[in-house]
């Protein structure tokens, strides 16, 4: 019986509830899905190797004959081992086997196998543990290795792809009838997926992959358009040309000629009777805030109200002390509505809410509650947005009527990345920081320098300064790596050895949220002088005393990442320092960690991550409100970006309901309404 892209997976043979349930936790629901499970990697049995070409401590397809068989070895109870010795022309491999009766016992001596596995020994002993077992019709083909749960094997997945496959000639090719495929040199559809379930050469592998993405990326394109023509159909009240002569003699600073060029471009879009959906995005320090407060104090001459929601108290309590004093001084009405409010003073600020006698109110995730009423919003600010989901960005919309929004994010994010992220938003990219800034010296050394590296903090702790030291885990157990510094155990080693004399701290992720508040704000009034901490920092409190990071471990984070942890130092006039520490070998990573010490424009470093460690890095996980990419890879696949968005261009231009393509309607629907979840 022929299966439907829409059937669901139960009802594929040998799957049922149960394993239905296992492919859930693989973001497969439906058969078309599962086709869209793409092997992770390939068992590449194109070019075996002898017993002694196979690198040792690498992974290879060793063909070899079985010359030996032992009998069975109980180690201990439950655990069994087996001895099989294999051999070529050349050398002998002995392989051991654990708890696999089975497999050996289907070994026959003398004849050949493949055996895929990690080489072991030496030269002239070559050795090798648990390997898989192949017949020799697996030669010349690349079998593919699927991403797995426990429950589901390599071979029930493999055959349930089989029997999907099947089906696929007689569906729909979703780019049937466009004259996009022979545009652009696509295979078709079903070849597509063959060539990467069933490759017979690398190059096949690519040319399927390739269909697969553009489809994908072009499906999203489709969508931001939509979303961007559901937005320019909306209409809200324009507001009205206001001087801000005032607002700009308050400030005690000249702006920017970027945070000029983004406040004009925010006040433009409140005049346009549109929604306002803009993005701020500019490096740490390049003076986001400001644009956020020209944009609040034009809203409030206008009679609206404006929301500013900040991912941590302690981040909006800094917003509150910086905005306040400017903003009152122009006759606005700003409070603070966070957790720890006392409920009197909560009371009276949503009663001054509620009745339109606040002008802006800054807070965290209490805004969104159900009894925060605003009596005229008109504009909501968030800052941080890839810490917010897309449903808290518009539960605080919702509040008003098709509010206008402002987002500021201070992660430099190249625009390729930005056009997929925040594909239905307007950009103001700010790329410079304001006068008097220095510039942060980073360096980057090994573990054989640290001690005069700490000496160098502690010069700096002597004169009154602070300091943070980042480590990449929490607990030490998390990866088993002895050369890892993690972050409990190394605040207490320094907490009792180099740093005794010091008041050192510990701040983490996995702390309750009232106990990271209370460190930070405890280092903020420096009472912590060393805070010992994870990247929980990437997004913290101003401290302009705190003039000196130290990274151990450089080598775990992408260069965003550190380029981001630098910029919680170097906030006040001082001069500040970064230290780099990696014993890594390998010169590619010495030589992307270099790039640090010599760029410091974070949009650069982020066109370099990109290249080198691909989008992941930018934000760790998946993105609320961007639907979870199967296929695509944003930062190899920019070139097949380009091209979807030229198609989509097309496409619409030509077929704006997407009429003529059926199945590619039904695809970009299905992505459309996880994008507005």
């Amino acid at each position: 019986m022929a299966l439907e892209p829409e059937t669901d997976i139960r009802y594929l043979k040998g799957v049922g509830e149960q394993r239905a349930r296992l492919y859930g936790k693989l973001g497969v629901a439906t058969v078309e899905e599962l086709l869209y499970l793409l092997p992770r990697h390939y068992l590449d049995f194109t070019a075996p190797q002898t017993i002694a070409s196979a690198p040792v401590g690498e992974r290879a397809a060793i063909r070899a004959t079985v010359l030996k068989k032992s009998g069975e070895q109980r180690i201990r109870r439950g655990l069994s081992l087996f001895k099989v010795l294999v051999g070529d022309d050349d050398l002998t491999l002995e392989i051991t086997f654990f708890n696999a009766r089975y497999t050996v016992q289907s070994l026959t001596v003398g004849q050949e196998y493949y055996f895929y596995g990690k080489v072991g020994g030496s030269l002239f002993r070559r050795k090798m543990d648990s390997p898989q077992v192949y017949p020799l019709s697996a030669g010349g083909t690349l079998l593919p290795v699927y991403p797995l749960t426990a429950g589901l094997s390599s071979r029930m997945v493999t055959r349930q792809v089989e029997e999907a496959l099947s089906s696929v000639p007689l569906w729909e090719d979703p780019l049937a009838g466009s004259g996009l495929a022979e545009r652009y040199d696509l295979p078709p559809y079903a070849e597509a997926l063959r060539m990467v379930h069933h490759p017979h050469s690398w190059a096949e592998v690519e040319r399927g992959r390739s269909r697969l993405v553009f489809e994908e990326l072009l499906c999203l394109a489709l969508s931001f358009a939509r979303l961007r023509e559901g937005r320019a159909a909306l209409r809200v009240r324009p507001m009205e040309k206001k001087p801000m002569e005032a607002f700009y003699r308050a400030l005690p600073f000249t702006l920017t000629g970027a945070q000029q060029r983004a406040i004009d471009e925010t006040l433009r879009d409140l005049c346009s009777g549109i929604p306002m959906n803009r993005l701020i995005q500019g490096d740490v320090g390049s003076g986001k805030t400001m644009v956020a407060a020209a944009a609040a104090y034009f809203a409030a001459q206008n009679g609206v109200q404006s929301a500013l929601m900040a991912p941590t108290e302690i981040l909006a309590q800094q917003h509150y002390k910086t905005l306040e004093p400017l903003l009152s001084g122009l006759g606005m009405r700003v409070a603070l509505l966070t957790g720890s409010v006392p409920l009197k003073e909560k009371r009276v600020i949503k009663e001054a809410l509620a009745a339109g006698e606040l002008d802006l109110c800054i807070g965290t995730h209490a805004l969104l509650t159900g009894d925060t009423v605003f009596g005229r919003l008109g504009l909501v600010i968030t800052d941080e947005q890839h810490r917010f989901g897309v449903g808290q960005r518009a539960a605080l919309q919702e509040k008003g009527e098709h509010t206008n929004v402002l987002v500021m994010s201070a992660t430099p994010i190249p625009r390729t990345l930005a056009m997929i992220i925040y594909g239905d938003l307007e950009l103001s990219v700010m790329d410079e920081l304001p006068a008097g800034r220095r510039t942060i010296r980073t360096y980057l050394i090994d573990s054989s320098i640290r001690e005069r590296a700490f000496g160098f903090v502690k010069k700096h702790l002597d004169e009154g300064y602070q300091a943070y030291l980042v480590c990449p885990a929490v607990e030490e157990d998390e990866e088993g790596d002895p050369t890892l510094k993690a972050a409990t155990a190394y605040a207490a080693e320094l907490a009792a050895g180099a740093f005794r004399n010091y008041r050192v701290g510990l701040l983490h992720g996995q702390q309750k949220p009232s106990e990271k508040e209370r460190v930070m704000a405890e280092f903020a009034a420096g009472e912590i002088q060393l805070l010992v901490a994870t990247t929980v920092i990437e997004v913290g409190v101003d401290v302009p005393n705190a003039v000196l990071m130290v990274v151990e471990n450089a080598e775990r984070f992408g260069l965003s990442q550190l380029h981001q942890l630098r910029g919680r130092v170097g906030r006040g006039s001082v001069q500040s320092h970064c230290i780099l520490i990696s014993d890594t070998k390998n010169e590619e990573t010495r030589n992307r960690l270099r790039t640090l010490t010599a760029v410091t424009d974070g949009f650069k470093i982020a066109e370099e991550d990109l290249k080198l460690r691909g989008p992941g890095d930018f934000f760790g996980s998946r993105q609320h409100g961007l639907p979870e990419l199967k296929v695509a890879d944003l930062a190899a696949d920019t070139r097949l970006l380009q091209k979807s968005e030229e198609a989509a261009e097309l496409l619409l231009t030509r077929d704006p309901e997407l009429e003529s393509v059926p199945a590619l309607r039904r695809r970009c629907e299905s992505m459309y309404r996880k994008m507005s979840l």
